[in-house]
């Protein structure tokens, strides 16, 4: 099976093919644009598919990042993962930001908790805990950065996201430290979705009311390969 991952949750504007069955990527396309994503997302999705060497009727499933993240984003890839799958008649499905970028962290310090948290303004934190087997132990939720460093030394937990700085200094001592941005590389996204299976439609995860203008908090740290 081939699957179509789509990620608008931050400054990135990405899509990706992935081969299930082969467990490898076979294109991508991804745009850093801080906003805009509506006018490009189509044509970044286009591109993937020639770059993979696909086209729509070759799809199997279409994953995509349902946040938390920028509000506008988010609105602009669920409501493009669930049109598409609608037009196909093949399943579209969620994954949040924060399990996308746990299992990044998990990849690189295997069998330790994994805290994910985003920086989200207004002194604000989006958070979720995941256990060792990385099972989802607390959240996604609205947090402080009290409360996060809480929950990040009584789990010994390794830190990811744009607050995970942030919260190994509130804690005072080293901490490990894996993706420090607000989104995944798009292909996490397509191996989670892989991994879940078909379930309920994908709906955008906003763990707070909407801005005026996408959050200055989800700004990517760096610019994904």
């Amino acid at each position: 099976m081939k699957v179509l991952a789509i990620d608008c949750a931050a400054s990135l504007c990405a899509a990706c093919v992935y081969d299930a069955a082969a467990g490898r990527e076979l294109g991508r396309v991804v745009l850093d644009l801080g906003k805009g994503h509506a006018e490009h997302l189509m044509a970044v999705i286009a591109e993937a598919l020639k770059a993979g060497a696909t086209d729509y009727p070759g799809l199997g499933a279409i994953a995509v990042s349902v946040g938390p993240g920028s509000f506008t984003g988010l609105r602009v890839g669920v409501s493009t993962a669930r049109g598409l799958a609608l037009a196909l008649k093949i399943p579209a499905i969620g994954v949040t930001t924060l399990e996308a970028l746990a299992a990044e962290a998990a990849a690189a310090f295997p069998g330790r908790a994994v805290l994910a948290a985003l920086d989200a303004g207004r002194e604000e934190i989006h958070a979720a805990l995941y256990d060792e087997m990385s099972g989802l132990a607390y959240g996604p939720a609205v947090t402080t950065l009290s409360e996060a460093t809480a929950l990040a030394v009584e789990n010994l937990a390794v830190l990811a996201g744009t607050a995970a700085v942030q919260i190994a200094a509130s804690a005072g001592r080293i901490s490990d430290i894996g993706p420090r941005t607000a989104t995944a590389d798009i292909i996490t996204y397509a191996r989670l979705a892989v991994a879940k299976g078909e379930g309920e439609r994908p709906k955008p995860l906003y763990l707070r009311g909407a801005d005026a203008k996408p959050q200055a908090g989800f700004i990517l740290s760096r610019q994904q390969n």
